[in-house]
C-alpha cells in the first residue's frame, strides 16, 4: 500500500515536468495577464499549428523568452507585436494586421461569398424563366417512348 501510495505521489509531482512555459510568472497580475494574452496569439513559427503558449519547441521557449523580456522592459503590446512582426513577418500573428498584402486576406471571404451569391441568383432566375416542355399530343399521365 506504501509503495502504491509513493508511486502517485510521484506520478503527481512530475506533471509540473511537463508544463511548457516554465518561466517564473511576472509579479504583477496585470503584466501576466498581458503576457499570457500575448503568447496566446503568436504562432509557433515551427510547429505553425499551435500557439507558442501550447508548443513546446525551442523556438517558441525562445520566443516567450524574448516577449518576457520585452514586456519587463515596459514595452507595450503593439510594441513586442511590431518586434515579432519586424523580425519574424506577418506569419508570427494569428491574426495579421490590416495593411498590403494582407488586406487581401481580409477582404477576399467576403468577396467570394458576394460574388459566389450572386452567380447563384443568376442561375436559378435563369432556370425559373426557362419555358417547361410539355408534350401536346400526350394525356396527362400517359407516358411516351
Amino acid at each position: 500500500m506504501t509503495r502504491i501510495f509513493i508511486t502517485a505521489i510521484i506520478l503527481l509531482a512530475s506533471f509540473s515536468v511537463l508544463a511548457i512555459d516554465t518561466g517564473e510568472a511576472f509579479d504583477d497580475p496585470e503584466l501576466q495577464a498581458r503576457y499570457e494574452k500575448i503568447i496566446e496569439e503568436v504562432r509557433c513559427l515551427k510547429c505553425q499549428n499551435q500557439t507558442i503558449k501550447d508548443s513546446s519547441a525551442f523556438l517558441a521557449d525562445d520566443l516567450r523568452r524574448e516577449i518576457r523580456r520585452l514586456l519587463s522592459e515596459g514595452k507595450t503590446d503593439a510594441e513586442v507585436y511590431d518586434f515579432l512582426v519586424e523580425r519574424y513577418g506577418d506569419f508570427a500573428l494569428y491574426r495579421p494586421r490590416m495593411s498590403g498584402i494582407t488586406l487581401l486576406l481580409w477582404i477576399a471571404p467576403g468577396a467570394f461569398l458576394l460574388v459566389g451569391g450572386f452567380i447563384v441568383v443568376r442561375v436559378l432566375r435563369k432556370r425559373m424563366a426557362m419555358p417547361i416542355d410539355i408534350d401536346d399530343d400526350s394525356e396527362p399521365g400517359q407516358v411516351t417512348s
